[in-house]
């Protein structure tokens, strides 16, 4: 025990002080800067440390870390999303060369100075008849499959798409974890970008965000059916939204429909993955969504070349 010579206790970690609280672990005397209230007395900085290392971390329903806040990775995401559309708009708009380096878009093409662009030009002969070269996934520009889902040139196109992201975003974080959720966004917009690049043809450009939320939207949905929720209005909503992809003229229907997928086997294989092993389960069902996407990638890609 710590004691002045008066015979008055005293903190272990602070001599000087009078310590008339004794730790409820260790039992040691602690003045009151070093005490921390416990579910009954007080504890000791060493005793809440150990305590913090020997306790189980909090889990989520589908066995994520459960996140001290969620929305974090929803509010990057946006953030993400909106530096991108400034940086694009403040370039030129439509215009941007930022648009020519992240826009999705299967082959190469060689736009030309004035508007338009020289058809069938190769990148060699681009340069010599006054263009310049816009790269495709195909040409290498593989890049293109992920910065298309992070790039937007209307405002309205990206309100729309982050509206969504703030609405699905967080409860699916809370569901799945910060990891999890950052997966099923990504391999969602993957899996968009890459169907978009099996079934495009020319020099089109693609972009924006909408596959990776239509995955988002799967996601909601497999967990609504596997709690056996009341679906009908989430139903309704994916309804609509597919009916407009189809509908709308200028509106990637494979980039909804690819996200949508990917979003479904994702969420899927988070959610029904059995308690033993599940995290193994669950990363080893997302390991397959990405190689797979990995392989059309690569087939397209050979059959273009």
């Amino acid at each position: 025990m710590t004691s002045d010579p008066t015979g008055v206790p005293t903190c272990y970690r602070h001599p000087g002080r009078e310590a008339h609280i004794r730790c409820q672990r260790c039992e040691r005397p602690i003045c009151p800067d070093c005490m921390t209230s416990a579910s009954v007395g007080f504890q000791c900085p060493e005793c809440l440390k150990e305590g913090s290392r020997s306790q189980r971390p909090l889990r989520t329903t589908y066995g994520g870390l459960r996140p001290s806040a969620p929305g974090f990775v929803t509010m990057v995401l946006i953030a993400i999303n909106a530096a991108v559309w400034l940086l694009i708009n403040v370039t030129g708009a439509s215009t941007s060369r930022l648009v020519d380096w992240f826009a999705l878009r299967s082959d190469g093409r060689c736009d030309a100075d004035r508007g338009g662009f020289f058809p069938n030009a190769s990148e060699g002969i681009c340069s010599r008849i006054g263009g310049h070269w816009v790269p495709g996934v195909a040409d290498g520009a593989v890049w293109q499959l992920l910065t298309s889902t992070f790039t937007h040139v209307a405002f309205l196109h990206l309100f729309f798409n982050c509206f969504s992201l703030y609405v699905l975003g967080p409860q699916l974080e809370h569901a799945f974890g910060r990891a999890r959720f950052i997966a099923l966004y990504l391999l969602s917009g993957l899996a968009g970008s890459a169907l978009v690049y099996w079934t495009s043809d020319g020099p089109g450009d693609t972009l924006g965000a909408s596959g990776a939320i239509f995955g988002l939207m799967a996601a909601v949905l497999v967990i609504v059916l596997r709690t056996r929720m009341q679906a009908q209005g989430l139903l309704l909503w994916v309804g609509l939204s597919f009916a407009y992809s189809f509908i709308v003229p200028n509106i990637s229907w494979q980039g909804h429909l690819g996200g949508f997928i990917g979003g479904l086997l994702v969420s899927a294989a988070i959610v029904l993955a059995p308690r033993p092993r599940r995290s193994l389960v669950q990363w080893g069902g997302m390991g397959l969504v990405a190689a797979a996407i990995v392989v059309a990638v690569v087939a397209r890609t050979i059959q273009l070349g």
